[in-house]
């Protein structure tokens, strides 16, 4: 009786293990060299994003007309050029 009871049980297992195989995997979509970013729906539930845009204005004239919306990327790292350093100056 034990052996046919670890047996389901390892089935069930197995199952449940290979289920969440199935489930898609979202990975992070978002590019943070730019910060907004084209959300494109293919239907309710699937959309992906490109971003490659620097204003909501430039993401918008993409979006026109199409089944889009402009947002603002949550995970832009901001410009990149040279932060300059302030000098400080001596007291006198």
């Amino acid at each position: 009786m034990k052996s046919h009871r670890f047996a389901a049980g390892m089935t069930s297992v197995a199952f449940a293990a290979m289920l969440s195989l199935t489930t898609p995997v979202q990975a992070q979509t978002y590019d943070p060299s730019y910060p907004v970013c084209l959300q494109i729906y293919q239907s309710m539930t699937d959309y992906y994003f490109e971003c490659a845009y620097t204003s909501i204005p430039q993401c918008q004239m993409s979006a026109s007309g199409r089944n889009a919306s402009c947002v603002v990327n949550p995970y832009y790292a901001g410009p990149k050029g040279k932060r300059s350093k302030k000098q400080s100056r001596a007291p006198g």
